[in-house]
């Protein structure tokens, strides 16, 4: 099956489910965060699939918003000790990250389908 005869799913349906770019049906990753190097369904080429750091980035900036928010505004509403600040936040901050990575990487992974981004090259 060929990417032109249908259409593309979109970024954010790939992102939602962690799947092909090209034809939305096939898995995306391997294990957690390892890209299969082709779908399994429509037998696209997956090995161009190098998020980088973008997805951590990302990740970093909403997670530590909401987490840093949170964390502010429980303390000036209630002022719990230190340990319930640990209890609370740390698993929290293990967690969010962890929830977003695949979705995020999912998503600029498909991006970079769509918009066939590949190495830098120069034509000479």
């Amino acid at each position: 099956m060929s990417t032109e005869s249908h259409q593309m799913p979109s970024s954010v349906t790939v992102a939602l489910r962690s799947c092909c770019p090209a034809c939305g049906a096939g898995p995306l990753y391997d294990g957690f965060l390892t890209v299969k190097p082709a779908c399994g369904h429509c037998g696209a080429d997956l090995s161009f699939a190098d998020s980088g750091d973008g997805p951590a980035v990302f990740i970093m900036m909403i997670a530590g918003f909401i987490i840093v928010g949170l964390v502010l505004w429980v303390e000036f509403t209630w002022s719990p000790p230190y340990w319930l600040h640990a209890l609370l936040w740390l698993p929290m901050t293990i967690a969010l990250p962890m929830l977003l990575l695949r979705p995020f990487k999912s998503w600029m992974i498909a991006q970079q389908f769509r918009h066939k981004a590949r190495e830098g090259r120069l034509d000479i």
